[in-house]
């Protein structure tokens, strides 16, 4: 059976818009082992239309090891306006999200990885399709930005295993209660 997996970067008071903008301040190699953990395995990435987008404006003239993971691993979208998807190894999925990610979760193979993509990540979670929530939670407060929970349904997690780095970053991760 596979696994819905969402990964975030989040400032302590909850934003996850924009991390390229302040999250970096906070990398280090220990970071990084815990992203490449969870990417190494990853088998599909699912986006909303948003984060698509923007991914697929910017990869796929990219090189490098991340890049070579982002143009060939298989892309799922999630959208109800775009009527077609043009990076290579993505699909469109049509009709019932839900549905069909709830079939696919119960074929064999790697996990389905969400990147970004709050609004698809709030209504998976509410769904309960996702089966763990990685948050990389930054010792910065923004004030403003677009919050992961923002308008969500109380939705019972329990917490499935922490960690922190040397640069103050706390690795948390969450399974459905």
């Amino acid at each position: 059976m596979r696994k819905i997996v969402a990964g975030l970067h989040m400032s302590l008071d909850g934003v996850i818009e924009s991390p390229e903008k302040w999250s970096f301040d906070y990398y280090c190699d220990e970071v990084g082992q815990s992203i490449k953990s969870r990417r190494d395995e990853t088998e599909t990435l699912l986006f909303g239309r948003t984060m698509y987008e923007e991914f697929a404006a910017f990869w796929p003239g990219q090189s490098g090891e991340v890049a070579d993971f982002m143009n060939n691993t298989p892309k799922l979208v999630a959208s109800r306006t775009l009527e077609s998807v043009d990076w290579s190894g993505s699909t469109l999925i049509e009709g019932d999200v839900f549905a069909a990610l709830g079939a696919l979760k119960e074929k064999p193979g790697g996990n389905i990885t969400v990147t970004g993509s709050a609004t698809l990540l709030r209504s998976l979670i509410a769904a309960r399709l996702v089966d763990e929530l990685h948050l990389l939670v930054c010792p910065i407060v923004l004030g403003e930005g677009k919050r992961l929970f923002a308008g969500s349904h109380r939705v019972p997690l329990s917490l499935a295993g922490a960690e922190s780095f040397p640069t103050g970053v706390t690795h948390l991760t969450y399974q459905p209660a």
